[in-house]
């Protein structure tokens, strides 16, 4: 009774040849004869109209503010192993994901195997350290790391503020409160949010594990952190010191301006698919699988 309606008796393509993420917001998502479609009003990226969905080939849909979907989305999606995750606009909040059921565990199996072994563990960290600074270190201690990193990354702060024409005297947090401090500092809290959200997608779209970090430990998005910490020096603080130049000479809220900034470099360069490939990378899927 149900043949075509859902579309459940369409090949698949395996999860781990997909790489792409489509952005909908203020519309709704649903299925028509079998295929996901997405109908808007416009007002967000898209122009206004009914757009047929690729579902099939995608690693994950995002779906942005003013958006509704239907209960045939929902089972279409998880049957053909597509991810699907709430975000705020731009994609720079990450709110809630249905868990994700690839079709293998090889990635997670990877992750584990990487994550149990402190040698393997320490190689990982060290990989995100090269990444980050396009350095090797050969320390085998993680405390030496992290302290290196420390070292680096308030360098990095300065290095930014420079490029931007900004004032830089010293970075202050309060996690309770992200709008304590002067400009800068309030600007590198949400655009470190940010960053969270974009590496929350990317975790999620190839579903890894987010409590197994291999440099931050107790957080239960330990290894979201991890990635999130790759573009730290570079694009998150591009955007921080951005937003911060711009209020200071508009007086517009930095919150606000950080936000919009982050959306728009989050597409323009295409970072959360760069995350997915980066994990995959450090993860080492091939490697994994001669070892096993």
């Amino acid at each position: 009774m149900l043949v075509g309606r859902l579309g459940l008796e369409k090949a698949r393509i395996p999860y781990s040849d997909r790489h792409g993420l489509i952005w909908l917001e203020r519309g709704r998502l649903e299925v028509e004869e079998g295929c996901l479609r997405f109908v808007t009003a416009g007002g967000g990226e898209l122009t206004a109209g009914d757009y047929q969905i690729p579902h099939q080939s995608l690693a994950i849909v995002l779906l942005g503010p003013g958006s509704s979907v239907t209960h045939d989305a929902l089972r279409l999606l998880a049957r053909h192993g597509c991810a699907m995750a709430a975000v705020g606009e731009g994609g720079v909040r990450f709110y809630t994901a249905p868990p994700l059921m690839p079709d293998n565990s090889a990635l997670a199996r990877a992750q584990v195997t990487l994550w149990s072994n402190l040698k393997t563990r320490m190689e990982v960290a060290q990989a995100m350290y090269a990444i980050r600074f396009g350095e090797i270190v050969r320390t085998r201690d993680i405390e030496v790391l992290r302290g290196q990193e420390g070292a680096r990354i308030k360098r990095s702060y300065q290095l930014a503020a420079e490029r931007h024409g900004i004032a830089w005297t010293c970075r202050h947090y309060e996690r309770t409160n992200p709008n304590v401090g002067d400009l800068p500092n309030q600007a590198i809290n949400h655009a470190a949010s940010a960053m969270r959200a974009a590496a929350s997608v990317a975790v999620a779209a190839v579903g890894a594990i987010p409590q197994l970090g291999f440099i931050h430990e107790d957080s239960g998005q330990s290894f979201v952190l991890d990635i999130a910490d790759l573009y730290r020096h570079d694009v998150t603080l591009d955007i921080a010191f951005g937003a911060a130049k711009e209020a200071i000479q508009t007086g517009k809220s930095v919150e606000r301006l950080t936000r919009q900034r982050a959306a728009r470099l989050l597409r323009q360069r295409s970072v959360i698919p760069e995350m997915i490939d980066k994990i995959k990378l450090l993860l080492d899927i091939d490697r994994k699988a001669e070892m096993g």
